[in-house]
């Protein structure tokens, strides 16, 4: 019978080790919130004109400002670093130790990036291209229409539930943020 105590009680002793371990290794409420909801702001004018002058606006050059001349490639680094960044930033909420409702907010993240990583690659992509190029205004056009058209509302009903289960988990966690 105490061989049993004895077994029982190292199994508990390890539950209880391999928990607090576990614990110790999740993160913060506010570096979780960070990465999983704070740093998807950086895609939050994903398929929008905002977004489409962004990237036209690499292109601009001004006469008097001998400085602001381009080499014919500015729109398509910008949009390289922006798909190096979201890629950086699903691996970093991939990476996030999540259970209950941070592997909500945790999954929703990934969902919302893998979401918007392929049109960045090709759509995107396409587009800076016709920028570059000093494309027709109603070429460039077009393709930003059919961009919005196809994603922005799949786009704005996944940002709108992760923000609000963000704000959710926030206000649970008395994180200071201003919305």
């Amino acid at each position: 019978m105490t061989n049993i105590f004895k077994h029982s009680a190292a199994k508990l002793a390890i539950a209880a080790t391999s928990i607090l371990l576990l614990q110790s290794c999740a993160e913060t409420a506010d570096k979780f919130f960070d990465v999983a909801v704070l740093n998807t702001n950086f895609v939050s004018r994903f398929a929008t004109p905002s977004m489409a002058k962004q990237i036209d606006g690499a292109t601009l050059e001004f006469p008097d400002i001998p400085s602001s001349k381009k080499k014919g490639d500015e729109a398509v680094n910008s949009i390289k670093n922006d798909i190096l960044y979201i890629e950086k930033s699903l691996k970093d909420v991939k990476a996030l130790s999540a259970s209950g409702e941070r592997k909500v907010i945790q999954d929703q993240a990934v969902d919302l990036y893998e979401y918007v990583l392929p049109v960045y690659k090709n759509e995107y992509t396409a587009y800076a291209k016709l920028c570059d190029a000093k494309a027709p205004q109603e070429q460039k056009d077009k393709l930003i229409k059919s961009i919005e058209e196809k994603y922005n509302t799949g786009f704005e009903k996944k940002y709108s539930i992760l923000l609000e289960n963000g704000k959710a988990f926030a206000e649970e966690n008395n994180l200071n943020v201003k919305w």
